[in-house]
């Protein structure tokens, strides 16, 4: 029977001219034998079976339901992990949360069982969880020491396929990739045809230095002579610098279909503005355009424009395309996903064989595709210039139905991890506005679910939404500080985020603080570099400086891994990983000075500041006139004064020990534009500080806006306090102006602002 359904794989991949009706007979009649007698197969032959099944694209089937149900009840008896992880995958899609928790917990026990050299049974181990959603990180840690330890017999396919399953379980992995960046560099040469070096610039492409990806050998397109094989063989014998991107304008004639598709998508992760091969890749994805599924147009139509690229004709093809997919189709998921890709496309309105389509299909949607299909309708509302002025029924029907379905989820939703799983990504005006009250009621309903398995994702949801919810932190809090040793070290840093960011005490903070960094401890050395550093600055913001953790992340080694990570990162990560270190290292030199760690940030600043100058809000400019006013003139205060240690506070003054206003000796160095630009004097980008008579004062005065403030309340979060009292060790008085107050009624006129910036600078 195994060798029968193996038989019927092959035809069905293309290899037989076997007509669709016998395909489907001699489906029908293997599945109807394989009744009678599956039982009774061995393990091994039901793994076959199992992944014949899936090859026949059958995993949703009744026949591998039973399947699952054997191996649900054999499950201790399987002591082969190959066999074990090719039922895993093949089942994946069926397996109920505690089969789940079942089949990893047998693969971690078999894992130790497992050749070292295998690198085949952890790979299919970890697309199981990515199969399934499940970040286990025990699992994934022990599969990628077996990876870490294979390194040198791994192509670049292997390595690809690798990053690809961390990215999508979004585990990050330092010294893998590290590593999988110097073994992917060692292949380049050998990475001559278009299938190895498509997987190694998809790979590589993200990871590499600049000069690596878009390094020159332009001098060999000056002879036309030249083939493609002979501007190989040239590279390879180091004739030139190995370059990537000109590699593959090389390739890129051969390329077919999916490598096309492959190189565009890894093209747009790293945003090249390489047009000649934009050109050549463009032209081959039109060339195969019938070829590909809706996913795939999906992803080209978004790496495309999210290049920039210029070709309305390939763009109307694959709109059409799009369009033709997403009337033909009946699953929510792919609903969505085209509907997403359509609405960044210019196009004069919506298609009436859209918008039937998106009413066929949201009641079966979950909160996160409703919220996807939210931004679509939003975007067409603005782009649609016929219904500028008055929103056509379509769009409001649309809307209303996504508001009604949204709030009936919500209400029926009876399990936390589902309702989390919706709510990971979402976000946006159409949640907050619309759903994010009923999010918050359905949360708290489900208070009792909450355990040491959920708390990372919820706190960090609350993180993410930027809302204080007390009784939900508190319940938090007590699961953490009971069930602390079955909690993931790495996750101690989701949990803490909440109460740093959003600056919320419980009752039992103390005990919440010490149980995490007992819990993390140990494992200092285990963490990646970056998530280190964002720990440690989240701690910080909270007033929390652990001794073991700040020397370790200040020490040259660290720094040096550090370093070296931060050219593996995606531009977003690694910039926000560098910012969040130097303010760590202003943190750490203003409020422990004990630990003598030195301020090594200066020059960073100082480019910092260079690169981009500031904006003045309406308001600020407004502060800043009646701040003159109220002072006695212009020269008495000064505009975005950068501090030691590089803080930009809003306006400085000068009183003396009466409170009265001093004057500037020297004009400020800044200046406003009409449009609200800081213009900086680039002939010194430090404050010259005048010196203070004895009994003065320096008053730094800061405007708040919204984003110092959770969204749900006028509570102040963590970052705006931690500034304060810094600003305080440096000298200053520092004086806020919550926005909420500025902008409140009581302050409706001239008299009255002064009124208030007097009680709050002079009183």
């Amino acid at each position: 029977m195994i060798s029968c359904w193996s038989t019927c794989s092959t035809l069905s991949s293309g290899t037989s001219r076997l007509n669709v009706e016998t395909h489907d007979s001699l489906i029908q009649q293997l599945v109807s034998e394989a009744w009678l007698r599956i039982d009774r197969l061995p393990m091994r032959s039901l793994s076959k079976f199992a992944v014949c099944l899936n090859d026949q694209h059958l995993q949703h089937s009744r026949l591998m339901g039973h399947i699952t149900g054997i191996v649900d009840e054999r499950l201790l008896s399987i002591d082969d992990a190959r066999i074990l992880t090719a039922l895993m995958i093949s089942v994946s899609p069926l397996v109920s949360p505690r089969l789940r928790d079942a089949l990893v917990r047998r693969a971690d026990h078999l894992l130790c069982t497992v050749d070292p050299s295998n690198y085949n049974i952890p790979r299919r181990m970890v697309q199981f969880l990515r199969n399934t959603k499940y970040v286990h990180r025990p699992l994934l840690e022990k599969c990628n020491e077996i990876f870490l330890r294979n390194i040198p017999r791994l192509d670049a396919e292997n390595i690809s396929i690798i990053l690809g399953l961390y990215q999508s379980l979004q585990f990050n992995s330092c010294d893998f990739r590290l590593a999988a960046k110097q073994r992917l560099t060692e292949l380049i040469e050998s990475s001559s045809n278009p299938f190895s070096f498509t997987k190694l610039f998809v790979a590589l492409a993200p990871m590499a230095n600049q000069d690596v990806r878009d390094g020159s050998v332009s001098y060999l397109w000056s002879d036309t002579r030249v083939t493609s094989l002979r501007c190989l063989q040239l590279v390879s014998c180091g004739f030139v610098p190995l370059r990537l991107e000109n590699t593959a304008l090389l390739l890129a004639d051969e390329f077919n279909a999916q490598q096309a598709l492959a190189v565009a998508g890894a093209l747009e992760e790293i945003r090249s503005r390489n047009v000649s091969l934009l050109n050549k890749i463009a032209l081959v994805i039109q060339r195969n355009l019938p070829v590909y599924r809706s996913v795939e147009v999906a992803r080209i139509t978004q790496a495309l424009f999210l290049l920039q690229y210029q070709n309305p004709e390939l763009f109307t093809k694959l709109r059409n395309t799009l369009v033709n997919f997403l009337q033909h189709s009946f699953f929510p998921y792919e609903v969505t996903m085209l509907t997403r890709v359509l609405s960044t496309l210019p196009s004069p309105r919506l298609d009436e064989g859209v918008v039937s389509r998106l009413d066929a299909v949201v009641a079966q949607c979950n909160l996160n595709e409703l919220n996807t299909i939210s931004f679509a309708v939003a975007k067409w509302v603005r782009n649609d210039l016929s219904y500028r002025h008055n929103t056509h029924s379509k769009y409001v029907r649309l809307l209303q139905a996504l508001n009604r379905c949204g709030h009936e989820r919500l209400k029926t939703a009876n399990r936390l991890d589902l309702v989390l799983e919706e709510l990971k990504y979402i976000s946006g005006e159409w949640f907050e506005e619309m759903l994010l009250e009923e999010a918050m009621v359905t949360l708290q309903r489900m208070m009792d679910q909450i355990s040491w398995t959920n708390v990372p994702e919820l706190a960090f949801f609350l993180t993410r939404i930027n809302h204080l919810c007390p009784p939900l932190m508190d319940r938090i809090t007590s699961v953490t500080i009971e069930h602390i040793d079955k909690i993931h070290y790495s996750a101690t840093y989701a949990i803490l985020l909440p109460f740093s960011v959003l600056n919320y005490d419980p009752v039992q903070a103390d005990q919440l603080y010490d149980a995490c960094i007992k819990r993390f401890t140990p494992h200092i050395s285990s963490f990646d570099p970056h998530l280190l550093v964002l720990l440690a600055y989240s701690l910080a913001v909270a007033d929390c400086f652990p001794e073991e953790l700040i020397r370790e992340i200040f020490s040259i080694d660290f720094l040096g891994k550090l370093d070296s990570q931060l050219e593996t990162l995606p531009d977003a990560l690694n910039m926000r990983t560098r910012q969040r270190l130097m303010e760590l290292n202003r943190a750490v030199c203003l409020e422990c000075p004990e630990f003598q760690v030195p301020w090594f940030h200066e020059r960073y600043c100082q480019q910092l500041q260079r690169k981009g100058n500031g904006h003045v809000s309406p308001v600020q400019q407004q502060i800043h006139k009646m701040l003159g006013e109220v002072l006695g003139g212009i020269n008495f205060v000064q505009v975005a004064v950068n501090t030691p240690y590089h803080y930009t506070i809003d306006f400085e003054c000068k009183l003396d020990k009466h409170l009265r206003p001093l004057l500037y000796s020297e004009p400020s160095t800044l200046q406003i534009s009409d449009r609200g630009k800081v213009l900086w004097d680039t002939s010194s980008a430090e404050h010259n500080r005048d010196e203070l008579p004895p009994g003065a004062q320096r008053v730094a005065v800061d405007f708040l806006d919204s984003k110092s403030f959770c969204k749900n309340s006028h509570h102040m979060k963590g970052e705006a306090l931690m500034r304060k009292r810094h600003l305080e060790i440096l000298g200053f008085r520092v004086i806020q102006i919550p926005h909420f107050e500025w902008n409140s009624m009581e302050l409706s006129t001239h008299d009255a602002w002064k009124e208030y910036l007097k009680k709050k600078i002079l009183r």
